[in-house]
C-alpha cells in the first residue's frame, strides 16, 4: 500500500509517461483517465497516494480532491496544474490536497513531492497509533505495558469488559490482578456502580460469610444491627473476590449456591435476597490442580471460570520492565525536583536479565531504593539491590565442544521443565500446555525429577559442605 500510486489524468500520454518514469523509481502505478473510475478504484482498493490532474473533462480535479478527502482523510492527494493556474492550485489545497506541482515539471521533483507526501501519511498514521495507545492506557488505568504478552491481555479485557460474563483472573501475587479487575469494571456498563473488593484469604470462614452475605440483628454476639453483605453493597456494580483459591470448603458451597441462584441469605436470616452484581474472581493458585487434589470444588471452578484472563508475570513482559522502571523513577523523585533523570544501560541490562520473582512490587521497591541511594543523575548497577546486581541467569549449554560442559538429556529436560514452571508461576496446567504434555505426563516427570534428586542427595558424601542443587 505504501508505494502504490493512483494516477488520474485524461491525457493518455501523460499517464504513460508518469507510469514509466515512476516505476523506475520503485513505485507501483495504477492509471485511469476517468475521475469516476478513480473513485471506484479507491472504494475497492488501497493506495498510498493519489496524483491527479486539475483540469479534466466531466469532474474537475478540485471536486475529485474534495470527494477523496471527505471519504479518506488519511489519503494524501497531489494535484498537477498548468503553469499560471495558481487559482486552481489554491482551490485544490483548500479542498484538502496535500500539495501541487506545476506542468511542465521535472520527474525528480514530482518523485520528491510524492516521497514527502508518503512520509507525511506515515507520520499521521503513527500519531493515530500513539493516540490509540494513550486511550488504551487510560482505559487500563495504572496497568502500563506495550509487550506482546500484556497487549494480548489488553485485547481480551477489552472484548469481555462490556459483557456480564463471570471472570476468573489468574496470575502470581503482585502482577496486578486487582488492577485488571478495576479496568474490567471501568470498561463495563456497570462503571457508574460500586467496585467492591474482598480478600477471601484474609478472613476466617464465619466472618467471611457475614461479610459476603450480611447478617441479621442478633445473628451472633456482636450483631447489634442488621448489616447488608458485599453482594448487596455491590448492587449494579462489580464484586471482586480476590484469592478465591484460599476460600474454606464450607464457604465454597455457600458461594456456589449464591452464584447459581443469584440470591444470598444473610447469616441468621430465613429470607433470600436477590443481588445484581457482576462477579470477578482472582487467584494465584493453579485451580485445576486444587480441584484435582480436592481442595477446591469442581462445580464452583466451572461456575467462575467462564472466561479466564491470565496476567503475565513481569519476567514474561520484556521491555515493559524498563517502561515500568522509568515510571517508578518519576514517581519517587524528591518533591519539587528531578534529581535522577534516567537509568544507565548497564543497570538496564541487569533489570532485564533478573527474573523478578516478586513481580511488579519487587521492581517498584528496587527503583524506589535506587532513587533514594544513588549519588548520580542516572541509576547505575551499584544502585541496585545485590540480588539484582549479582544475578546470573542459568543457561543450558548446547554448542560447547567440551564434554564436561554438556548435560544428559534427562538433566536438560529437568532444567527446562523447571524453567517453564517458573515462567508460568507454577501453574502446572499452563506449563503442560507450553511443554506439549498432558497433565498426567507432567506430574509423572516431576515425580521422576524428585526421585532422581533424592537419590542424588543420598549418594552424595556426608562430608560435602557445599550447597547441592535442589528441585
Amino acid at each position: 500500500m505504501e508505494r502504490r500510486i493512483l494516477i488520474i489524468d485524461d491525457d493518455r500520454s501523460m499517464c504513460e509517461v508518469l507510469e514509466a518514469e515512476l516505476r523506475l523509481r520503485g513505485f507501483e502505478l495504477t492509471a485511469t483517465m476517468s475521475p469516476e473510475e478513480a473513485l471506484r478504484l479507491l472504494a475497492d482498493d488501497d493506495f498510498g497516494i493519489v496524483l491527479t490532474d486539475i483540469n479534466m473533462h466531466g469532474m474537475s480535479g478540485v471536486d475529485l480532491c474534495r470527494q477523496i478527502v471527505e471519504n479518506r482523510e488519511d489519503l494524501p492527494v497531489v494535484v498537477m496544474t498548468a503553469y499560471g493556474s495558481m487559482e486552481a492550485a489554491v482551490a485544490a489545497i483548500r479542498a484538502g490536497a496535500y500539495d501541487f506541482v506545476t506542468k511542465p515539471f521535472e520527474m525528480d521533483d514530482i518523485a520528491l513531492t510524492i516521497e514527502r507526501a508518503l512520509k507525511h501519511r506515515a507520520l499521521r498514521e503513527e500519531v493515530k497509533r500513539l493516540r490509540r495507545v494513550v486511550v488504551d492506557q487510560q482505559k487500563f488505568d495504572d496497568i502500563l505495558g506495550t509487550s506482546a504478552a500484556i497487549q494480548k491481555m489488553y485485547d481480551l479485557v477489552t472484548r469481555v469488559a462490556e459483557t456480564e460474563t463471570t471472570l476468573l483472573i489468574t496470575g502470581e501475587s503482585g502482577t496486578g490482578k486487582e488492577l485488571v479487575a478495576k479496568a474490567l469494571h471501568q470498561g463495563s456498563p456497570r462503571k457508574d456502580g460500586p467496585f467492591v473488593a474482598i480478600n477471601c484469604a484474609a478472613m476466617p470462614e464465619n466472618l467471611l460469610e457475614s461479610e459476603l452475605f450480611g447478617h441479621t440483628k442478633g445473628a451472633f454476639t456482636d450483631a447489634r444491627n442488621a448489616r447488608p453483605g458485599l453482594f448487596l453493597k455491590a448492587s449494579r456494580g462489580t464484586l471482586f473476590l480476590d484469592e478465591i483459591g484460599e476460600m474454606p470448603a464450607g464457604m465454597q458451597a455457600k458461594l456456589l449456591r449464591a452464584l447459581q441462584e443469584r440470591t444470598v441469605r444473610p447469616v441468621g436470616g430465613d429470607q433470600e435476597q436477590p443481588f445484581d452484581a457482576r462477579i470477578i474472581a482472582a487467584t494465584n493458585r493453579d485451580l485445576e490442580t486444587e480441584v484435582e487434589e480436592r481442595r477446591f470444588r469442581e462445580d464452583l471452578f466451572y461456575r467462575i471460570n467462564v472466561v479466564r484472563i491470565h496476567v503475565p508475570p513481569l519476567r514474561a513482559r520484556g521491555g515493559d520492565i524498563l517502561l515500568l522502571a522509568k515510571h517508578f523513577l518519576q514517581k519517587y523523585q524528591p518533591a519539587g525536583a528531578q534529581r535522577v533523570v534516567g537509568i544507565r544501560s548497564a543497570a538496564a541490562d541487569k533489570l532485564l536479565s533478573y527474573p523478578w520473582p516478586g513481580t511488579v512490587r519487587e521492581l517498584q521497591n528496587c527503583i524506589e531504593r535506587a532513587v533514594a541511594l544513588t549519588q548520580f543523575d542516572h541509576i547505575g548497577p551499584d544502585d541496585l539491590p545485590e540480588r539484582v546486581r549479582d544475578f546470573k541467569p542459568s543457561r543450558i549449554t548446547v554448542e560447547s565442544s567440551d564434554p564436561s560442559e554438556l548435560l544428559s538429556m534427562e538433566e536438560v529436560e529437568r532444567r527446562y521443565i523447571l524453567r517453564v514452571l517458573d515462567a508460568v508461576g507454577g501453574n502446572k496446567t499452563l506449563a503442560a500446555q507450553v511443554l506439549g504434555f498432558d497433565r498426567r505426563t507432567l506430574y509423572r516427570k516431576l515425580d521422576r525429577c524428585r526421585e532422581a534428586q533424592s537419590t542424588k542427595k543420598e549418594a552424595s558424601s556426608p562430608h560435602t559442605t557445599g550447597p547441592s542443587s535442589s528441585f
